[in-house]
């Protein structure tokens, strides 16, 4: 019996809405069968129609092995910018070799205010970061001295990226006048310029530390599961 899939897989698959899939479906221009209201696609005629389609050369039979190959990068930068939003603190998904994969969600004004100089520096410390297999999320200093944490997003046993939130000011905040005279030097900025922006840095206290923590590690957990189910689709249509 062929497999049928439902509009919401075809949705995943082709990234595009729900809608669209409904209309392609109406004018017959994907492979659709009607059971009472709801559209079921049969996903071998589906691999079929995907093998013709010149115009969609990212949808292969094999699996991409890039993150940001795999991910769904609208749907899953919502979902960050919601984390982000309701945590107070800056996110931002990264591959294994430190490139940004999401835009940042959140992200405080003193990271801004330095940038691009400030997203270089940040991605020296992720691609170090990805080699410290460290599987419990904990705050360390980032290059701009605030705190970060980092968690793995993992697709069976590979690590294929990595959840970083930051933008929260240390105990010790804001820097002395000797430590921030260094850090403008390493960003190649003033002091006058960092000191004007010094306290746009998320404030969090011991309690909100405690509870953001674990969610740098469910985040990672959605995205895992985000690419999984996805990988599986693809792989089910190829089969």
């Amino acid at each position: 019996m062929t497999e049928m899939l439902t509009a919401k897989e075809i949705q995943d698959i082709l990234q595009v809405d729900r809608s669209t899939v409904y209309r392609m479906a109406e004018a017959d221009r994907l492979p659709a069968i009607k059971v009472g209201r709801q559209w079921r696609f049969p996903a071998d005629q589906i691999q079929i129609w995907l093998d013709k389609q010149v115009s969609m050369p990212a949808i292969q039979k094999k699996v991409p092995q890039s993150l940001a190959a795999q991910l769904p990068v609208a749907c899953v930068q919502l979902i960050q910018d919601g984390f982000a939003e309701a945590l107070g603190v800056m996110i931002v998904i990264a591959d294994m070799e430190g490139n940004p994969v999401t835009e940042i969600s959140n992200p405080c004004g003193l990271f801004s205010a330095v940038m691009p100089e400030a997203l270089d520096k940040c991605m020296e410390q992720w691609r170090e970061m990805a080699n410290t297999i460290d599987l419990t999320p904990k705050f360390i200093r980032s290059h701009l001295q605030l705190l970060c944490a980092r968690a793995f997003i993992r697709v069976g046993a590979e690590l294929k990226g990595m959840v970083f939130v930051g933008g929260i000011a240390p105990d010790e905040w804001p820097q002395t006048a000797v430590s921030l005279a260094t850090l403008a030097a390493d960003l190649q900025t003033t002091t006058d310029h960092l000191q004007a922006h010094i306290h746009e840095v998320y404030y969090l206290d011991d309690n909100q530390k405690t509870k953001v923590l674990p969610f740098v590690q469910r985040i990672a957990n959605i995205v895992s599961h985000i690419l999984t189910e996805r990988n599986t689709l693809i792989k089910r249509l190829a089969e």
